[in-house]
């Protein structure tokens, strides 16, 4: 093996956190010295730091550049793979649980608008200017744009980021394909696992991004953009933590009429915890699996729900869709009314449940919900990018709470049906 080879595979042995949070701590400390040094006499130092900082931000702009290609191709294979090769089964109580997902994301997606719009937060985004002028003024401005982008051609769609264009022919092919051959539904896999391995080569280039957005952005604001990461993920955090400790309790009370705070707990405490640290709910069906044994829930139902819960119960990611998308908004000067906000519900909604299963794999269905409101997907993409930068807190957080509600709502849906 060689130096480099060795040097590479060093380099994907140590966890993607620490990679991305050195990353990050390394840019904020450049950018800050590089600011400070701005003035000082020493004129080749300053410039040698200034050409640090440059080098860094072309970094950053090739990360940004490689979600925003990967982005539409990567949300048309998954949507329509997903929907080509479901298998829901008929186990007792699926329909429940099922309907019960459903519900569950679309009211964390209303969450996350709710937040929003209680606390507004704007992000340090550049050639903001330009693009202000595009924001809709009401929602049936946002609803003819949508019809005309629905309508659009598949290829232009993948090719413009046309998230509204690439979600309906997704849907739209996959229901057709729903009853193809075997060995065609086969191929929708593979390149399924192809696109996602793909993402996966990208996210393991973000500590570099992050390194080089981080440190033009420091440079450039000064320490301001970073206290307006910090409101970001509070918001999230909160948000998400409402989700688990009201919403997702009021649900099983619903159900159940039982006190629901203990089998809330006790999947927070056993599902949840592992989730955070694990940062994927794919890795986690194991311990789903055990939890739902120790619950007393059938092989049947547990054995058939936790998996599709893995790939379309996704609360906190519709949360972070809702949130980053409206974040983007306000820094546009984009103030949705109540129809637009919830219309960004429901796309959230839908948007999460195709949501990748790889980590930040939430954050590529931004665009789709950025589109409701005629954002750039250059702008778009700086959001997805800062939704990286966040992502040692916000992607841990939402695993946990999207992994230990597959578990709760499978006990509930198991509950009700023997009452």
């Amino acid at each position: 093996m060689s130096s480099i080879q060795k040097l590479v595979a060093s380099y994907k042995d140590k966890n993607l956190v620490l990679r991305i949070v050195t990353g990050l701590i390394i840019g904020a400390i450049l950018g800050f010295v590089a600011r400070s040094a701005a003035g000082d006499i020493a004129a080749e130092h300053n410039s040698f730091l200034i050409n640090v900082v440059a080098f860094g931000e072309i970094l950053g702009n090739l990360f940004v550049g490689a979600l925003k290609a990967v982005a539409p191709i990567l949300v048309f294979i998954l949507i329509l793979s997903s929907i080509v090769n479901k298998q829901y089964g008929s186990a007792s109580g699926l329909k429940r649980v099922v309907v019960l997902y459903i519900v569950g994301t679309f009211l964390a997606s209303c969450v996350g608008v709710a937040a929003s719009f209680l606390f507004p937060t704007e992000l340090a985004l550049s050639n903001v200017g330009a693009a202000e002028n595009t924001a809709p003024a009401s929602v049936w401005i946002v609803l003819k744009d949508l019809l005309f982008k629905v309508v659009d051609n598949p290829l232009n769609a993948i090719a413009h980021g046309n998230y509204v264009g690439i979600l309906t022919w997704a849907i739209g092919l996959g229901v057709a394909l729903k009853f193809c051959t075997n060995e065609t539904k086969k191929i929708f896999t593979d390149l399924s696992e192809a696109v996602t391995k793909i993402v996966q080569f990208v996210i393991q280039l973000a500590p570099f991004g992050i390194f080089g957005l981080v440190a033009s952005t420091v440079y450039q604001t000064g320490v301001d953009a970073l206290l307006g990461y910090v409101r970001i993920v509070v918001v999230l955090v909160g948000a998400m933590a409402f989700v688990a400790l009201v919403v997702n309790p009021l649900i099983v009370f619903a159900v159940i009429k039982k006190n629901p705070y203990p089998l809330v707990f006790t999947c927070l405490r056993e599902s949840g915890l592992t989730a955070f640290f694990t940062r994927s709910s794919a890795a986690n069906i194991p311990v789903n699996l055990n939890l739902c044994k120790k619950l007393g829930i059938s092989d049947e139902l547990s054995s058939i729900s936790i998996p599709l819960g893995a790939t379309i119960n996704m609360a906190g990611a519709a949360v972070v869709i809702a949130i980053l998308a409206l974040a983007a908004a306000h820094t546009l000067g984009v103030r949705p009314d109540f129809w637009t906000a919830l219309l960004l519900c429901v796309v959230s909604a839908v948007g999460a449940c195709g949501a990748s299963g790889v980590p930040g794999g939430s954050l590529m269905l931004i665009p789709l919900a950025c589109s409701l409101f005629n954002i750039s997907n250059d702008i778009a993409m700086q959001v997805v990018a800062i939704g990286f930068i966040i992502g040692v807190i916000q992607d841990s957080v939402e695993t946990a709470i999207n992994s230990s509600t597959d578990v709760i709502f499978t006990a509930i849906a198991s509950q009700s049906m023997q009452k």
